[in-house]
């Protein structure tokens, strides 16, 4: 029924903190944990990240649930300022699609839950992640990194419900309040400031197109407006500042972004990703903010940074995204890898005009105090460049290229060194 870090050794557990959403899992799991752990005190904490709840009602059915509190905490600053935005510097997307909304916020769930469960002085921790998903290792990662003597209890894995419909059944045998959850409401959802996931129900096949009523975030593009809607976005050292020339907090940022986004039809994904337990897994998300913002930042970088940073960058960027995704956030790595991001962004501050109409990002323009675009260089009329000096530069940089066709085209002939040295010679005086 639990795991322990040192299993041989059971120890009583007179108090548990559960990561409570109010959703259908973490509900039944209350009733459950007290069936397993009689006695046991079942504290629920649930973090706000910019999901939309009845934080009132959700205290409440906690507490009928069979909790002894619900603490809830709005970490949403925290999780732009030290999480999102991060995130976004370094141009983190997994599998090319997905923007990391669920992945990169459970690590900062999972944080505030043991800092709760040390506080209270609890021998354990519980989650509500199925022994499918990833979220049951983004959890149980961050505990093994903060608090690895904690007993970690994961009931998907160990009872014998095994479909969302005995979950609901179990549910009304023990007089659970569901809300809106019901057989036919069945999609499984994840929201937050960056973003909004659905999965499940009719969208398991993927020839399935996604029904327009269940996107939440965003209008259908063919009705955003019949008109452009553009803005200018603000950067500094790779973060974003302000919007058409005001300065705003991170959730100021997003909160407009969104909004303004999913008018206009933005930040729709449906993709089939690889989990890491290996399978595939179709999921839709809407991400509106996050998408204007990383198509900006891109623009920006291109003028900003050097070849090297921004080859290099773009590399890391695929790790720092699986990193993300596999929930390794409280390691050295990924801590190595912010370095490095920090130090590549010294140079990307300047601003981004983006255009957006009918679920399109048409870039602008782009400015920047460091940009390394100097027109007079680029310009295809009269410039200061001079153009004999690329008589030069090409001799040098394909020497390699001109010695190594001239060594396999002797060596394939078997033709002697001497053909070879006077066409080498004849090469070296071009």
């Amino acid at each position: 029924m639990t795991q322990s870090t040192h299993p041989a050794q059971e120890r009583e557990i007179n108090k548990i903190v559960l990561a409570y959403s109010g959703g259908l899992d973490t509900s039944i799991i209350i009733p459950w944990l007290k069936e397993q752990h009689p006695g046991a005190e079942i504290i629920g904490i649930c973090t706000n990240v910019g999901q939309d709840e009845d934080w009132e009602g959700m205290e409440a059915k906690a507490l009928a649930s069979g909790a002894s509190k619900l603490v809830i905490q709005d970490i949403r600053e925290e999780f732009a300022r030290d999480f999102l935005f991060p995130m976004l510097r370094a141009g983190a997307i997994y599998e090319g699609k997905y923007l990391l909304g669920t992945s990169i916020a459970r690590p900062l769930q999972a944080k505030h839950q043991v800092d709760l469960a040390l506080a209270e002085g609890a021998e354990a921790v519980a989650h509500g992640c199925t022994g499918k998903g990833n979220d049951q290792v983004r959890f149980e990662l961050t505990y093994k990194a903060l608090a690895p003597h904690l007993e970690v209890i994961a009931p998907w894995r160990t009872w014998e419900i095994t479909s969302r419909e005995e979950a609901i059944a179990y549910a009304r045998n023990n007089n659970i309040p569901l809300g809106n959850i019901s057989e036919k409401n069945i999609y499984s959802r994840d929201w937050n400031i960056w973003h909004m996931s659905h999965e499940g129900g009719d969208l398991e096949n993927p020839w399935n197109r996604p029904k327009e009523e269940m996107l939440q975030l965003s209008c259908s593009p063919k009705d955003a407006p019949d008109k452009e809607t553009e803005l200018v976005l603000d950067f500094t050292k790779g973060i974003p500042t302000g919007i058409n020339g005001t300065a705003m907090a991170p959730l100021e940022i997003l909160s407009y972004l969104n909004k303004v986004g999913g008018e206009n039809g933005i930040g729709r994904a449906d993709l089939v990703e690889t989990r890491l337990v290996g399978m595939k897994s179709r999921g839709v998300y809407e991400t509106p903010a996050g998408t204007i913002l990383f198509q900006a930042l891109r623009e920006l970088e291109m003028i900003t940074l050097d070849f090297d940073t921004l080859e290099i960058k773009n590399q890391l960027a695929l790790r720092y995204a699986s990193l993300i995704y596999a929930g390794k956030w409280y390691t050295h790595f990924r801590e190595s890898l912010d370095a490095y991001m920090e130090t590549a962004a010294k140079y990307m501050t300047g601003s981004v005009r983006v255009v957006l109409y009918k679920g399109n990002i048409i870039i602008a323009g782009r400015r920047s105090p460091y940009s390394l675009y100097i027109e007079d260089l680029a310009s295809f009329g009269e410039s200061s460049y001079n153009h004999n000096d690329a008589t030069g530069f090409i001799n040098l940089y394909g020497l390699a290229t001109g010695v190594q066709a001239l060594v396999h085209k002797y060596r394939d002939l078997d033709e002697g060194p001497a053909h070879q040295m006077r066409e080498m010679a004849s090469f070296s005086e071009k």
